[in-house]
């Protein structure tokens, strides 16, 4: 009966431009809110991502007056702000979902998340984001992600170089491993992309949709990072068959299994050798590169997470 019910209209706003496109999978109409010159989470539909037609943006002024059916929020300035200064008195009692895209930030166990309603819905995007908060009386649930990466992106792995993709990694520091890195490439070949790379020698921003098969070319992914979310392009890297290398931290610990599909330690010359080894052996790569991509299409496929979505909406829609 669910299934075949209308699409929802849902009112939600462009935080993470990957992360929007793949919920807009969900068999659902999305209405972004948008400010003129589309800054820092009012984007919009911006950017190179293939939108599709169920997208559409809202003007911030015109929000009071849309009709919706459940709203998503995705940012604590939104919950926090937007919910009172745009919403109307009805829109901020209807069905409401909050995506909590990170790890708390202020205390690795004991931060309780600011949302705490009950009649909320709190989306954890990985179990170990859902372990870590205090998420208080909000009743909560895990979405695990979901990607799509262009069908001709496979890996070859041809160049004897490993790839990080971290965003104004300099800037962010040692929780994002801006010193792992450093400590890292001394010993062994690294490229870095992302939002200022060009700051740490590296080589800069490479769009959404070309990413996964720029990436593909290097020999293994290295996640430097300490404390994050799991990110997508880990999981888009795994889907296009490369082996991931990283730090024992966070979700990345449940999955990676050593000599499986990549390998993980919280030793940083551990994983040196294992680049090493890596960049000596192309098979080894692509050995734990298809198992891999293995990982990715059994628990990061796009059928999944926009099942899981449409279930979510529906839930608390009704």
């Amino acid at each position: 009966m669910m299934r075949n019910s209308r699409p929802l209209r849902v009112l939600t706003w462009h935080v993470h431009g990957n992360y929007l496109y793949y919920l807009t999978q969900a068999p659902h109409e999305f209405h972004v809110v948008t400010r003129p010159g589309r800054p820092a989470g009012y984007a919009g539909r911006a950017g190179v991502l293939p939108w599709g037609a169920n997208v559409h943006e809202v003007l911030t002024e015109d929000v009071a007056s849309g009709d919706f059916d459940v709203v998503v929020y995705q940012h604590r300035s939104h919950w926090e702000r937007d919910r009172f200064e745009l919403l109307s008195d009805s829109q901020r009692r209807l069905p409401r979902v909050y995506i909590e895209h990170d790890p708390p930030q202020e205390a690795p166990f004991a931060q309780r998340h600011w949302v705490n309603d009950r009649g909320a819905l709190l989306v954890h995007v990985t179990p170990f984001n859902a372990l870590m908060w205090d998420s208080g009386r909000t009743p909560t649930r895990v979405i695990e992600h979901g990607v799509l990466v262009p069908g001709n992106a496979r890996y070859s792995g041809q160049l004897r170089r490993g790839i990080v993709v971290v965003n104004h990694l300099r800037e962010r520091g040692r929780r994002l491993g801006a010193d792992v890195f450093e400590r890292v490439r001394r010993d062994v070949p690294l490229d870095v992309v992302g939002m200022d790379a060009q700051s740490l020698g590296g080589i800069g921003e490479i769009s959404n949709v070309e990413l996964a098969r720029f990436v593909s070319r290097y020999r293994f992914f290295f996640n430097p990072i300490r404390w994050t979310s799991l990110g997508l392009a880990i999981v888009e890297a795994m889907t296009v068959g490369m082996p991931i290398v990283g730090l024992a931290t966070t979700e990345l610990a449940t999955v990676i299994r050593d000599g499986e599909n990549g390998f993980v330690d919280t030793r940083v010359e551990r994983l040196v050798e294992r680049m090493r080894a890596l960049i000596d052996d192309p098979a080894l790569a692509r050995r734990l590169g298809e198992g891999a991509r293995r990982t990715a299409l059994e628990r990061y496929n796009i059928g999944r997470f926009a099942h899981d979505w449409d279930l979510a909406l529906r839930e608390v829609a009704a």
